[in-house]
């Protein structure tokens, strides 16, 4: 679809971009404020493969459309919108998907445009995957009270058949169901043998029979079945190990002896939030993973007996999805940058450069590449940083600052579109993002750091942060701190622990003591909590005295803003009520705000706006 947005007039320099699908002008770049941020910020969302390499379905969402759209490789012409949904997976014959609209299941063939029902209920369906003989199709759905697996004839014939029962727990949505080659068994995660473990088991799609198949290992990724069906791989920990987010082993495991193995190799994989997974080339020898250094994700390939592993791609910036071929000749991503939205990605296995598939993303006005720096945090470490620097920044000039604290403790702040820390420098700021102790990318060594130390090292680092703008000229001595989810762990945590580091403080949807979270969290919450404390609060009392930021409120000295969704069970919503009674019962200069049937993850961008409107005022009340 073409979309008309501007005549052409002499002398006035006019050119146009093609943007999956429709068009536009050189002066239609976005302005950046938050309405623009949380409502239209367009792109990629997830791209697949067709089995035979030859087409892509994208899901995306534009401007004026939203769903799968269809690319056909080698032909210039911009990807198609095909139909509106999500979740889609390709049959092995290449001639149509399944995918997931209104709770429901679907299939669609290339070339139609009326799609055929699978299901038709008022209860879910979720990451479907058809079977490699095309005549069933399998699913997740919490419908039992469970995420379970189950399965249904990829006519609409027939009943839905239950395979799992009690696989996972309600609240967990990793992963998929993996189908052996021989359509005969899926190999999925379970909780099974144990609330707090994550197993590999494999059930008969005939007999029904389930089978635990891994006993040493914290399943971080769906298991994928070698071709010739004798060896399941995915990405895991073993489970006397910390939860390494982001850094994992591959691991192999025997579905017949259930026994496995770590594969061997000179670098770890990368799950980036459970997102990622390895892939096997056609003949089963070689083996496709991401592997995440500092703040970039790129994919690279070992042999599956172990050995060297090697780099495929060169791109730079991070993927946060990525699909192969079922040959393993070829590879999509959708990819970002510093400067670049999500947008598809293609690369065939023999390597070379990439080539850019899609144009989806918003084109924004005014981005900048951040500068990467060092600097010398409490104990000596070296930090990474980004810095965002205001437009035409004069460094005969002062300015405030932010230093923004990311999310996932044992994740990264990763080098792709921040349209958050952009339109702060836009706004005068310079804005310094920090990768704190304990994150990824950097090693294990530097991960392990934080182990047994949450929100006390990691907070020193913020801090040091504040130091280190405070030292450079063009500081205006006021510095303030910001981060959602751990990165509101990480700003409460700063302020409590050094009170002079921050001129004004906004943590959002933290958790500032994980003795109480422990228990009411989800349960990935609680697993996060148990690994990095290294054992519940009775058991490491200790350790958990030294993670609570309320316990250390008293030393408060921050104006700050503090901001939770109600309906959040990952950072529990009591973790808000009870900071804001003791910031109340100590006389703490504060405001709060809370949002009614928000969980952890936003779902209204209206609230997304206003909280970062909110954001935005405080800053500007108490830095300028």
């Amino acid at each position: 679809m073409t979309k008309h947005i501007g005549k052409l007039r002499l002398g006035y320099l006019f050119f146009v971009l093609f943007l999956g699908g429709y068009t536009l002008s050189a002066q239609s770049l976005r302005p950046l404020n938050w309405e623009n941020i949380f409502t239209k910020n367009y792109g990629a969302g997830q791209a697949v493969l067709s089995p035979d390499g030859t087409m892509v379905a994208i899901t995306a969402r534009t401007e004026t459309q939203s769903g799968i759209f269809l690319k056909r490789i080698g032909d210039e012409a911009p990807a198609q919108f095909w139909i509106a949904g999500g979740a889609p997976a390709w049959f092995q014959d290449n001639k149509k998907i399944v995918f997931s609209r209104g709770g429901d299941l679907w299939t669609i063939g290339v070339g139609e445009e009326a799609p055929k029902r699978l299901t038709n209920d008022t209860l879910d369906e979720r990451a479907p995957r058809p079977s490699p003989d095309g005549k069933s199709v399998a699913f997740y759905s919490g419908r039992t009270g469970y995420q379970d697996i189950w399965m249904v004839a990829t006519d609409g014939s027939g009943t839905l058949k239950q395979l799992t029962k009690g696989a996972m727990a309600l609240d967990d949505y990793r992963f998929a169901p993996s189908w052996s080659p021989n359509s005969q068994q899926i190999a999925y995660y379970s909780f099974k043998g144990d609330y707090w473990e994550d197993d590999i088991w494999v059930v008969d799609v005939v007999s029904g029979k389930e089978r635990q198949v891994s006993q040493n290992l914290m399943a971080m990724s769906k298991p994928v079945w070698s071709p010739d069906g004798s060896q399941i791989a995915l990405f895991a920990n073993a489970k006397d190990e910390y939860w390494y987010e982001d850094l994992s082993y591959i691991y192999l495991i025997d579905p017949l002896k259930g026994t496995d193995k770590k594969l061997k190799m000179q670098v770890d994989a990368t799950d980036l939030l459970f997102n990622h997974t390895v892939s096997w080339s056609g003949d089963g020898k070689e083996l496709f993973f991401p592997y995440q250094e500092r703040s970039e994700v790129e994919l690279w390939r070992v042999p599956s007996a172990g050995g060297v592993a090697t780099r495929v791609t060169n791109m730079g910036g991070t993927f946060f999805n990525y699909h192969a071929s079922s040959n393993g000749d070829a590879f999509v991503f959708v990819r970002s940058t510093s400067t670049r939205g999500n947008d598809v990605d293609y690369i065939k296995s023999e390597g070379g450069t990439p080539k850019r598939l899609t144009y989806f993303a918003t084109n924004w006005k005014g981005l900048q590449e951040p500068e990467e720096i060092s600097y010398r945090s409490w104990d000596g470490l070296y930090i990474q940083g980004f810095v965002y620097y205001p437009p035409a920044f004069d460094v005969s000039k002062t300015y405030p600052s932010l230093v923004h604290v990311h999310g996932g403790g044992t994740n990264t702040y990763y080098k792709r579109l921040s349209l958050n820390e952009q339109y702060l420098a836009q706004l005068g700021y310079v804005v310094i993002a920090v990768n704190y102790r304990g994150g990824s990318g950097f090693g294990r060594t530097f991960q392990n750091l934080s182990i047994n130390d949450w929100g006390n090292g990691q907070a020193k680092d913020a801090a040091a942060a504040s130091d280190f703008i405070r030292a450079q000229a063009w500081s205006n001595q006021k510095v303030g701190i910001y981060g959602y989810s751990y990165g509101g762990i990480t700003s409460m945590a700063a302020i409590t622990r050094v009170p002079e580091a921050f001129n004004a403080a906004v943590p959002m949807a933290g958790i500032y003591d994980f003795g109480d979270a422990y228990t009411n969290a989800d349960r990935i919450g609680k697993i996060f909590t148990k690994t990095g404390h290294g054992g519940s609060p009775e058991e490491r009392p200790e350790v958990y005295a030294i993670s609570n930021a309320l316990s250390r409120v008293e030393n408060v000295k921050t104006p700050l803003l503090i901001m939770h969704g109600e309906a959040d069970v990952r950072a529990p919503f009591r973790q808000y009520e009870l900071a804001v009674k003791i910031l109340k019962d100590r006389n703490k200069v504060f405001e709060s705000k809370s949002y009614p049937n928000e969980p952890h993850g936003f779902r209204n961008p209206q609230n997304r706006v206003d909280m970062y409107t909110r954001l935005e005022a405080w800053f500007a009340k108490w830095l300028q």
